[in-house]
């Protein structure tokens, strides 16, 4: 019989004993924060991802073997193109191996000297929300096209801005003015 695991609730360390597999195709709503980025852009939009667990020996050979998880998340997410202010779809892709260790303080006292991401054990680990995560900080910082869909001003300002500055007459002029005219007196 084969066992099934909640990805909302899920018992790491059996998952990885079993080297366990889940793979979902979830709506973009449901992951809040994530939904909150989008600005209401597209929010039908589906993120696809797949968890594998898997047990290794300890590095060395030596104490006990180490439990690790493979994530894979693929979305494409709305958001807003930095250059042209139009909507830009942006292709996001996770492919992330997570070691888990028997408890925060492990993982804290381990995190400095580590390559990989380390993460405690759990029997009620929220998959979602490190899926959620993982996607919040592959968002780009500036989104943009590679070729934006119109035509953008590559000039700070335009022609009006230009004759409307050269119209003005300098406002230190006018006191320089002054100043020469009490200097006569």
């Amino acid at each position: 019989m084969t066992k099934e695991y909640s990805p909302d609730r899920l018992d790491v360390k059996a998952f990885v004993q079993a080297s366990a597999h889940l793979a979902g195709h979830d709506s973009l709503l449901k992951y809040e924060r994530l939904a909150q980025e989008a600005k209401g852009l597209h929010p039908a939009l589906r993120v696809d991802w797949e968890a594998r667990g898997e047990m290794r020996p300890a590095v060395g050979g030596v104490g006990a073997p180490q439990f690790w998880l493979h994530l894979q998340v693929q979305a494409t997410f709305p958001m807003r193109c930095q250059r042209c202010l139009s909507g830009v779809d942006v292709p996001l892709d996770v492919d992330r191996w997570f070691r888990f260790v028997a408890d925060e303080t492990t993982a804290e006292a381990l995190d400095d000297d580590s390559e990989e991401d380390l993460l405690a054990l759990s029997r009620e680990f929220s998959l979602h929300e490190l899926i959620e995560d993982e996607l919040l900080m592959a968002l780009p910082v500036v989104p943009r096209h590679d070729v934006c869909p119109i035509e953008v001003p590559m000039s700070s300002s335009d022609e009006d801005f230009e004759a409307a500055s050269a119209e003005r007459p300098n406002p230190f002029a006018a006191l320089a003015g002054i100043r020469i005219d009490k200097d006569k007196k």
